[in-house]
Formats: C-alpha cells, structure tokens, sequence
C-alpha cells in the first residue's frame, strides 16, 4: 500500500472517530501517523529533483505574494497597486511566471508577487503547485484573493496553504524539545494542558523516533501545533483575504472571513488595501541622523517592529555592528537624544544616531 493510500485510509478513521477523552490518545497517534507519513512523501518529492521552477529575487524591506485561481484578477490588482505590466486577458493562466512589482507606501518598498494561479490539490503537487507554494513560504505576507463567483476558493486556498505547512496570523508554538541520550520523555509545563494529555504527548513524540528527550510547554497547545514543532518546518505568515470585483457584489454580508472588499479594476478601496499591507507587515519608519546634523525625514529606514539598535546595525552593514561605539534615541527614549546601547528595542518614527569607530 503506498503512503497516499495509506493518509487517505488514515484521514477516513480520523472523520469517523468521535473526539472525547477516551479517544483522544488514539486521535493523537492517527494524526501522528499521518503527519509522519506526509513528511516522507514530502522527502522523496525532494529528492525527485526540483524541476523548472519559478525563480524570483527578493527585493525591498518587505515581500508579498497575490495567491488565488486563475483570473480572480491579481494581475490587474498588481498593476494597480505597483509599477509592473502584468500581462492581462480574460481567460485562465494568463500569468505563466513570478511577475514582480514595488509598492512604495510611507516610505517603504514593498515588493509584490503575482504568482501562477493555482489550484485544488495544490499541495500535493497538482498544477505545479508544490513550486508555487515554495514561493508562498518565503514571502513576509500572503494576500489571498477570490472574486465573487468563485467564493469558496477562499477556503479551499486557507487549506492549501494550511497542507503546504504555512501557519497563518498565528505565532509559533511556545514549546522546546531538546534530545537528550537517554531518561525517556520529560515533561515540563508552565500552564495547564486541556486539549493534549502527557501521554497523548510521548505516543505522538515515539511515533516521531522521539524516545528520550525533555519537553517544556509554556502554550496550552492542541494535537496539531504539537505535532507543528515535531515537524519542525512550518513557517508563520501574516495572511489577508480579499474579495475582488466588489462592484459586482449586491450583499456583501453574505461573504464571511473576508478582511478586505475591493476592486482593483475601478479603484475602490485600493488605499485601504495598501495600508492594510503596510500594517499586516509589522514595519515601522527609523529617521537616520548624522552627528551635528538635522536628521533625514524625507527618507526613513524601514525596520521590522520590535528592531533593536543592533538589527539596525546589521540591516545598515556588517561594520556598523563590529564598530559600534555608541548610539542616541529621540523619540521613545525617556530624554531626548538619550544614549542607548545595543538591546535597546526602537519604536515606530524614533530618530536614532549611530557613532562607529
């Protein structure tokens, strides 16, 4: 029986096992067991060879990537909201490769992908899809798009993208798993556990060849984010759903899960959607400033939120961090142009001042 056989006979006991306390052990090993087997496919898949892909360079302080089905009407949405020439027509797969454009928004670049169209079974490979979703990972947002006639398509693209092992609008899992030579599974946690039992835990971890090992737990996780740190190759990705051609739409309540209603053939609610992009990729503006001079506010240096004087170091050059001398903050520090070092965490719109040697 091969491996796909194999998950579909898996999925099938899955749908018709009641969950409750007596079956939650069992549940826990299935899913262990699927998930297991998923990533083996996933390992041959690989070795098979990669194929034509889609190559793309990553530009600009931030990437996002435009996923829907063919002619759903990304390509016209990219042309609106950037500079590219997306070619456009009015049938399915009019994009065959990644076609790049900037977004420039209060000062940032913002690089947007359209992408090939996908399909159902994406994940498993149909269509190309496994290439697609490649480029899904890597990307700092994913817009999904649909348009009124094919609204389910949003569902179905939330599980594509759900099977590719991308977690969106979600932080990873607060739990450490660290090897150790032997003692078997111990299990440390900081909160109380109501969807996953110790020894729901150590039956999925031994079907993962995890047999010694200490486990701390700071999350009240579920099966599946368990098994999400087991597997240890999911990516966490901010995520908004778009209806496009809203001009067509007669009742808009009726489509629910939907972040944003546009059209990016007549304009409407395009702004909105470039600052819901802006916000959705945590960045924040720096105003740099030279000693004895007045800082540059007509060009700032866009940051990820949270940056410390440090990643700015790095973002500006590798010296900056090897020859930091010191470092002055206007803005959120306590006193204006108050000297700060390394660690210190910036907020959106400070003036920092760097000295290197």
């Amino acid at each position: 029986m091969s491996n796909e056989d194999k998950i579909k006979e898996l999925e099938k006991e899955l749908s018709t096992t009641k969950y409750n306390k007596k079956t939650q052990h069992h549940i826990g090993l299935v899913k262990a067991k699927i998930a297991r087997l998923k990533q083996d496919d996933t390992k041959q898949a690989s070795k098979g060879g990669k194929g034509v892909g889609y190559g793309v360079k990553k530009s600009g302080d931030a990437t996002v990537v435009l996923l829907g089905y063919p002619s759903v009407g990304k390509s016209t949405l990219l042309n609106n909201l950037t500079n590219a020439k997306s070619p456009i027509a009015a049938y399915e797969f009019t994009t065959l490769e990644v076609i790049p454009g900037v977004l420039e928004y209060d000062g940032a670049k913002i690089q947007i992908l359209d992408i090939p169209g996908i399909i159902k079974g994406a994940a498993s490979g149909a269509g190309r899809g496994r290439e697609v979703m490649g480029i899904v990972r890597s990307a700092d947002l994913i817009l999904i798009i649909a348009d009124p006639a094919r609204y389910d398509s949003l569902h179905i693209l939330e599980k594509e993208v759900y099977d590719s092992g991308i977690r969106v609008n979600v932080l990873p899992p607060d739990v450490k798993i660290k090897r150790k030579p032997k003692g078997g599974i111990d299990i440390g946690t900081t909160v109380k556990l109501t969807k996953i039992t110790n020894e729901t835990i150590k039956v999925i971890m031994r079907e993962f060849g995890l047999v010694n090992a200490s486990v701390v737990i700071r999350q009240d996780v579920s099966m599946d984010e368990f098994i999400d740190v087991l597997e240890g190759n999911r990516v966490y990705i901010n995520c908004i759903d778009i209806m496009n051609k809203c001009e067509t739409i007669e009742d808009a309540s009726k489509y629910k899960g939907v972040d944003l209603f546009v059209s990016a053939e007549t304009n409407v609610y395009m702004k909105k959607l470039r600052k819901l992009i802006f916000d959705n990729l945590s960045l924040m503006r720096l105003y740099m400033k030279e000693p004895g001079k007045d800082p540059d506010l007509d060009e700032p240096l866009i940051i990820k939120k949270n940056s410390t004087i440090k990643d700015v170091c790095r973002k500006l050059h590798k010296d900056f961090v090897k020859n930091f001398k010191s470092a002055k903050v206007w803005g959120s520090s306590k006193f204006p142009g108050q000297k700060q070092g390394f660690n210190y965490v910036l907020k959106d719109k400070d003036i920092l001042q760097i000295v290197i040697d």
